[in-house]
């Protein structure tokens, strides 16, 4: 799944597209990637609360780079 994530993101940043058409996506696969990475790899998975607890951190994270993306 990272794998197919991460070519989706180097397939977006090859495809020609430029501003927030491109960096909204690229956060969005980024903010799945590190969801993952969370769950299954760091074992947050049997953790619940945790991981809701980094997920809403990163969630506000990405948003505030969506905005600074959006505002640029």
């Amino acid at each position: 799944m990272l794998l197919a994530l991460s070519a989706a993101s180097a397939a977006l940043a090859a495809s020609g597209v430029t501003g927030a058409a491109l960096v909204l996506p690229i956060l969005t696969l980024a903010g799945i990637k590190a969801h993952l990475i969370l769950k299954d790899y760091l074992g947050l998975g049997t953790a619940p609360g945790w991981l809701r607890g980094f997920d809403l951190g990163l969630a506000l994270l990405i948003l505030a780079f969506a905005t600074l993306a959006l505002a640029a």
